[in-house]
């Protein structure tokens, strides 16, 4: 059995954030995975350009996209998959996190 990587994207993700960087008027060595405080449940994703590579990221290449983690984030997020879905209602990504334990009501927070 293979190990789990660290984080991965799903195809739909890849392509997501393949756009979104070809697209970005500055250019992003890729895009940077963390979790902050937040709500009620305590952590909160945070997903964002990467416009460098810091010393002690840990670097993922998946879906033909660097994906940086944060260091202080690992164990919150190890194994966790990021998937782009599109509904009537909404767009945007989703992280299946196999750590969360509990999520907040709204969604916006989860503990391990």
């Amino acid at each position: 059995m293979a190990p789990r990587p660290l984080v991965s994207l799903t195809p739909s993700a890849g392509e997501r954030v393949r756009t979104m960087l070809a697209n970005r008027e500055k250019p992003a060595v890729g895009i940077r995975v963390g979790v902050r405080s937040q709500g009620c449940s305590g952590f909160g994703y945070i997903l964002e350009f990467a416009d460098e590579v810091y010393p002690f990221d840990e670097v993922v290449e998946d879906q033909g996209v660097t994906v940086l983690v944060d260091p202080e984030a690992t164990l919150a997020i190890f194994g966790t998959e990021i998937d782009w879905v599109q509904t009537a209602t909404e767009t945007k990504f989703v992280f299946l996190n196999p750590n969360e334990k509990a999520r907040c009501g709204c969604g916006e927070s989860f503990c391990v």
